[in-house]
């Protein structure tokens, strides 16, 4: 078989689509995020600010988090209307250097055209981040599908598109994932949708004559939550008992539910609405993933290639989110604060119909001779009695509560910075800082499936990641209180925040499909999806306590108390990892 010769530079179609998606991303004016007629707080702890309106934070199970976007007026149109040709031209610089082929005199040209193309795009907070987007977008594409993508695989290119020594993909592996990655994507768009406008969907409500207060959208807020606390083991076993197939449709029927719910003004309807879509929150987080699992291990060579579907999932994953947010600011335009969620009720029919027509049920496998179900009780020995499981849970548990922490606590720490950067009067531009963040976690995806396929471990790069993700958080702590404060340029606290912030979420888009691989390798099939649902109760606590503690943490506070809980995580892996090691080395003496 003849190897077949590619040219230099970016060599597949991927790359193309990759950049179209972050340029229309640029190019919206982040207006997806953004509700002109409802003035957010700036924290959640209530303090009264004029700079924006509340989303959905960038992860599937808060689909109750309020969080901050752009509101338009305050002079931040003209910001959002600038050309979006100095990012272009520094983007075209860098990628003629990743290319290659530039004498010395040209790249001496070049370094100094991007300087000062540099000094125009940091000229106000919409263009910085709009440059930062596009530079993290010809990262992505140079990792994924340049010259470093091609030489980090030994071997010549073959006709078939496999390389030399490569074993081919199985045709049924390959069919295991578009049936999963299809129907995850569809509900995962449903659920994007959703966020951008949660905040202004309730806000927009009216009870005994008033407008809803920040206390009451609170309440629907933590309604979400605890629904998902409360019944989250308990779907998560019938799940597991009745068929994943069924638990992903139940999740499409729940959550469609509980988008109409908005069309509703009355309370009890949109708290029953909120309710049922806690639960169905439980189910996405478990019942899809429980399925492929199940179906994997069923599929020759299938677990081997679990990885790099989890891998596939969340890369995917990050673009769907740009796009439901654009998908959202076209629905709401047209009508009004229900439309996106409107919208999403059309997504979760196509994911449901997906769902029936190609994948067949799987229940979970009975551990031992025994016949029973699987109990809430039976998960809980089980977690007790193998210690891996249980670090798994501590990770999954203290990373993921960090990470909503985060969530709510992002929007004032960059309102306050872009303030002491560039003047209190500056509007801050959450809907292109979102964008930033899904692109990072694209990047962090990417990471995860070129180490997987460079052979490292998942309990190694997970490690590497958790103490990174400390780190940064550590470093956004100390950003966001009176570190800088004898910094010598008032952007010094700006730029160490948004650097932390970006490798934070970095980390988490190596997270996602860093822990399914870890829960496909060590919790047992026989209680899957209830064991997942298990570790969310912790998370959900620590989230809810300091969601209500808001008011004496402060955001310093806050972020201090995500820090601590990834630390906690990366010592819970690496604990993990070095009983793994211990393991092997013995299994290989004996």
């Amino acid at each position: 078989m003849t190897a077949t010769a590619r040219p230099l530079g970016f060599r597949r179609p991927g790359a193309v689509l990759l950049a179209a998606l972050l340029f229309a991303a640029v190019a919206s004016d982040a207006r997806a995020f953004a509700s002109p007629r409802v003035a957010h707080p700036r924290s959640a702890s209530g303090a009264a600010g004029g700079g924006g309106t509340c989303a959905r934070p960038p992860r599937g199970l808060l689909a109750s988090t309020p969080l901050c976007t752009n509101r338009r007026g305050r002079g931040g149109s003209s910001e959002l209307n600038m050309s979006l040709r100095p990012a272009m031209d520094v983007t075209l610089k860098v990628v003629q250097s990743v290319r290659g082929g530039s004498s010395a005199g040209e790249a001496a040209a070049a370094s100094a055209g991007v300087g000062g193309a540099l000094a125009e795009l940091a000229s106000t907070p919409s263009s910085l981040f709009r440059a930062a987007l596009v530079s993290v977008g010809v990262v992505v594409a140079a990792l994924k599908f340049g010259p470093l993508a091609e030489s980090s695989s030994d071997g010549a290119t073959l006709a078939d598109g496999t390389k030399e020594g490569q074993n081919k993909k199985p045709a049924a592996v390959k069919s295991l994932q578009m049936r999963f990655l299809a129907v995850f994507w569809l509900l995962r768009c449903a659920d994007w949708l959703q966020g951008p406008y949660f905040y202004e969907v309730y806000a927009s409500k009216i009870f005994n004559g008033a407008p809803a207060t920040l206390a009451m959208i609170s309440r629907l807020f933590l309604t979400g939550f605890a629904s998902t606390a409360l019944f989250g083991p308990l779907v998560g076993r019938m799940s597991d008992q009745y068929g994943r197939r069924a638990g992903t449709l139940a999740f499409s029927l729940l959550y469609a539910l509980g988008a109409a719910s908005t069309k509703s003004p009355l309370l009890w309807v949109l708290l029953a609405g909120r309710m049922l879509s806690g639960i169905g929150t439980s189910l996405l987080f478990s019942a899809p993933e429980s399925w492929l699992v199940g179906e994997a291990l069923k599929t020759d060579k299938g677990g081997e290639y679990l990885g790099e579907t989890f891998g596939l999932a969340y890369a995917g994953d990050s673009i769907v989110a740009i796009l439901a947010g654009q998908l959202a600011m076209a629905a709401a335009g047209s009508r009004g604060p229900t439309g996106p969620f409107e919208l999403s009720v059309g997504f979760l029919a196509m994911g449901g119909l997906l769902t029936s027509l190609l994948w067949g049920e799987n229940k979970a496998e009975l551990s031992g001779d025994t016949d029973s179900k699987p109990t809430i009780r039976e998960a809980v020995d089980v977690v007790k009695s193998d210690p891996k499981i249980a670090l798994v849970g501590a990770v999954q548990s203290l990373f993921e509560a960090a990470m909503y922490i985060f969530v709510l606590q992002w929007p004032p720490a960059i309102s306050k910075a872009i303030a002491s950067a560039y003047g209190e009067s500056s509007s801050t531009p959450y809907g292109a800082v979102f964008s930033c963040f899904m692109a990072c976690c694209l990047l962090g995806s990417t990471i995860f499936g070129r180490l997987t396929k460079s052979g490292v471990s998942t309990e190694s790069s997970t490690s590497a990641m958790l103490v990174s993700a400390t780190l940064a958080m550590g470093a956004a702590t100390f950003a966001s209180t009176a570190g800088f404060a004898g910094a010598a340029t008032a952007s010094a606290p700006l730029a160490a925040l948004v650097a932390a912030f970006f490798a934070f979420e970095a980390c988490v888009g190596m997270y996602f499909p860093s822990i399914g691989t870890l829960r496909s390798k060590y919790v047992p099939d026989s209680h899957r999806s209830v064991i997942m649902n298990l570790f969310g109760v912790p998370l959900n606590v620590l989230v809810v306590t300091v969601f209500l503690s808001i008011k004496r943490l402060g955001v310093d506070g806050a972020l201090s108390v995500s820090t601590g809980a990834l630390a906690l995580a990366s010592l819970s892996m690496l604990k993990l990892r070095s009983m793994v090691s211990k393991a092997d080395t013995n299994a290989a003496m004996a």
